[in-house]
């Protein structure tokens, strides 16, 4: 028998307290996305190996998530369900940033490459405890007429913060004097201050959205379901593993489907993450002049802003998806974004000027705040409530996989099939995102 007990709307006041965290949180990911490269070049790696460098983010994501989701699904204490899990991961998150350009503190005893490649995998540790409770939190509080709002807010707010991350470096800089000058054997000081920086903001936001949102309690989340989940939650005490494997065998359809949408955007995605600094360095800055350490460093910083420009665009055009949702389809949204980023992508081999490359990010910040909210609007109302965390997690499997994919293989891509030119890796990540606008189109909501 069926509660007819709904969940109550919630206020957009009330969304955005709900999400604010996630500006930290995007903040330190998008240091990290538009520097991790250039750092770990600066300390010696070449350009074949970046992605496996790389791998950090994606194997730890795949472990972590489904244990965070697990967990804070059968989790409840004085801070609540997600929460506290939300706060855990701010803080060691922090404490990665501030240690991330730091490399040097360490190399006296491990290499530096060692040591660079086991701070990515603190800080994608750091990032999974918090960013997948977030996710979950709009499923468990919001009713199934609000979550295209839910995520897009949350979009807009990643935007947000991923502005704020990608251009802090070029800020510090160009506004506030910091040096951007590349030194044998350091990280520029305007690097180190932005991871700084980013560290203080997540703290901040995190802290405003544990203390200023509610959540529901198990009972309350159940008694929206109906009654029979009630027992259910009671006596779901099976352990992670068996758990694990259950959930794995009830996966729903919609999830398995996206799961091939996830696994061309996201090869695309970390592609374009760990070659674009190389990539813009030869095919457009290395054409001014000879002195190549310097203008890589401009090339990083640039890179920065470019990545700016695209949350950016996202982050407005977020404000728009739910609207457009109710139009076209989440599925038909979600197609429409990706074909757009897909040949803005391709569109970077053509272009020679840093200026220009503008025009393709604006796309590509379309494609990408489509998939930070669509395929989580899709998928949420195919999801029971007692198990939003675990699936959310699992769901995460579709995102970290294709990134290891890139990550072993990229490098020979690149290498061996690619005349060892990073901008033709773009063009490679277009193509994927293309073929994801196909299968999305393709599937019933």
């Amino acid at each position: 028998m069926k509660s007819s007990l709904s969940k109550p709307r919630l206020s957009l006041a009330q969304i955005i307290h709900m999400s604010i965290g996630f500006m930290g949180i995007q903040a330190g990911f998008a240091l990290q996305n538009g520097n991790a490269s250039r750092i770990l070049q600066d300390f010696g790696a070449d350009v074949e190996h970046l992605s496996l460098f790389w791998l950090a983010a994606p194997i730890t994501g795949m472990i972590v998530q489904p244990i965070i989701g697990h967990y804070s699904d059968r989790t409840w204490n004085g801070l609540g369900r997600r929460r506290p899990y939300i706060l855990v991961g701010a803080i060691l998150t922090s404490i990665a940033l501030l240690l991330m350009p730091n490399i040097s503190w360490f190399t006296a005893i491990l290499p530096p490459l060692m040591v660079g490649a086991g701070m990515l995998m603190i800080m994608d540790a750091s990032i999974n405890v918090t960013m997948e409770p977030f996710r979950a939190l709009v499923g468990d509080n919001l009713p199934s007429e609000q979550r295209s709002l839910g995520f897009s807010v949350q979009t807009f707010i990643i935007g947000l913060g991923a502005v704020i991350g990608s251009m802090l470096p070029y800020a510090l800089t160009n506004y506030f004097g910091v040096s951007g000058k590349a030194v044998d054997g350091s990280v520029p000081l305007n690097v180190i201050y932005s991871f700084y920086c980013g560290a203080a903001l997540l703290i901040i936001t995190v802290l405003w959205t544990v203390f200023n949102t509610k959540e529901y309690s198990p009972k309350e989340l159940a008694s929206f379901e109906g009654v029979a989940e009630v027992q259910e939650v009671e006596t779901d005490n099976k352990g992670f593993f068996a758990s694990l494997r259950e959930d794995f065998k009830q996966m729903p359809l919609t999830m398995k489907k996206l799961g091939w949408v996830q696994f061309f955007s996201w090869f695309a995605l970390f592609t374009m993450w760990v070659y674009t600094t190389p990539a813009i360095a030869e095919h457009v800055f290395y054409l001014k002049g000879a002195d190549k350490k310097q203008l890589f460093a401009d090339a990083g910083n640039w890179v920065g802003v470019l990545f700016a420009v695209y949350n950016a665009v996202s982050a407005i055009y977020s404000l728009f998806l739910a609207k457009i949702a109710s139009k076209l389809g989440r599925t038909h949204t979600h197609a429409l974004g990706l074909a757009i980023g897909g040949i803005s992508l391709v569109s970077m081999f053509f272009i020679r000027s840093e200026y220009l490359l503008i025009l393709p990010m604006i796309g590509i910040g379309i494609a990408w705040g489509s998939i930070l909210a669509m395929p989580y609007a899709i998928l949420s109302d195919s999801l029971p409530a007692k198990k939003m965390g675990v699936y959310m997690g699992i769901f995460n499997f579709f995102i970290t996989f294709p990134q290891i994919i890139s990550g072993f293989f990229g490098g020979m891509i690149i290498k061996h099939l690619l005349g060892n030119q990073p901008i033709l890796g773009l063009a490679l990540a277009g193509a994927c995102m293309v073929i994801a606008a196909w299968i999305v189109k393709r599937i019933k909501e």
